[in-house]
């Protein structure tokens, strides 16, 4: 099987620039790749060069049925105009066979939907202490880059772990914790608890949308207006459930935001995620500028 996973990876490299006919893909997955192409086209970006590598870390066999689940890694060199950059993402995808023949190759679901405590309440805290914190964005942003495809042992590590990645980043950048022990209450992380708003996505959002003590956000109307150290948050189904977040780490030369995510560990990722498993048509998005003054 492992020849067979290594073929996958190389022909992986190539369909991405070239084809996503691959007759062993699923419908949705070769729209997706699709999508990708579609929104660089927009962009005026072009993916140059494609570097794949993998690795297996788990099999299990049904009678003439095996499924092997590998992690593969990607790297995409990007032209944009006179500009080059490096995206870089880790998949986890499963390969089933029959009698040793590839059936089908799929991502396994990439939805970091984080859906434990949907319905919990999150008190909106509202303060008259104007006092601000100094949001050092360079940290932060270097906490991104150094941990998008690793897990910091400081910080618990989630299944469904995007939100407790972007916690992290912003706290590392000085953002202070309040609200302990009340986990319906605030934004921490302490002694291996944490509030909600620290893991769930729906709960994150509502917190920036509405904290007026510590770390605060003003919600801006356009991607464009968004620097790095900046958060984008994600409703793929369009139901009003908030289900993913990102950080910015970087403009591209149209002054749209590149971000690093985990879940599907991602870096220098266009912000729209057109190319997510995850990503529908009623998608919607919301805008925050983290405030970053005294």
């Amino acid at each position: 099987m492992k020849s067979q996973i290594e073929k996958l990876i190389q022909n992986s490299q190539t369909e991405i620039i070239y084809d996503a006919s691959n007759g062993n893909k699923p419908a949705d997955e070769i729209e997706r790749i699709q999508r990708w192409k579609d929104i660089n086209k927009e962009r005026k970006a072009e993916i140059v060069k494609v570097n794949a590598r993998g690795k297996i870390y788990n099999s299990s066999k049904y009678g003439n049925y095996q499924t092997v689940d590998y992690l593969l890694q990607h790297e995409y060199l990007i032209k944009q105009k006179n500009n080059l950059y490096v995206e870089e993402r880790s998949e986890k995808r499963r390969a089933t066979f029959l009698n040793g023949v590839l059936q089908k190759d799929e991502a396994i679901a990439e939805r970091g939907v984080e859906r434990e405590h949907k319905k919990e309440k999150i008190e909106r805290y509202k303060s008259n202490d104007s006092k601000r914190f100094y949001y050092n964005r360079m940290r932060a942003v270097q906490y991104a880059e150094n941990w998008w495809n690793t897990y910091n042992s400081k910080y618990k590590k989630f299944e469904n772990d995007c939100t407790n990645f972007i916690s992290q980043c912003l706290h590392e950048g000085g953002a202070p914790i309040y609200g302990m022990p009340n986990r319906s209450k605030g934004w921490w992380y302490t002694n291996n608890n944490w509030s909600y708003s620290w893991s769930v996505a729906n709960a994150l959002m509502w917190f920036l949308a509405s904290s007026e003590k510590g770390l605060q956000a003003k919600e801006v109307t356009s991607a464009e207006q968004l620097i790095p150290g900046d958060v984008i948050c994600y409703d793929f189904d369009g139901d009003g459930n908030w289900q993913h977040n990102t950080i910015v780490v970087a403009k591209d030369t149209n002054n749209m935001p590149l971000v690093n995510a985990h879940s599907t560990n991602s870096r220098m990722r266009y912000w729209e995620y057109k190319d997510s498993h995850a990503w529908t048509p009623k998608v919607k998005y919301k805008f925050y500028h983290i405030i970053d003054d005294h």
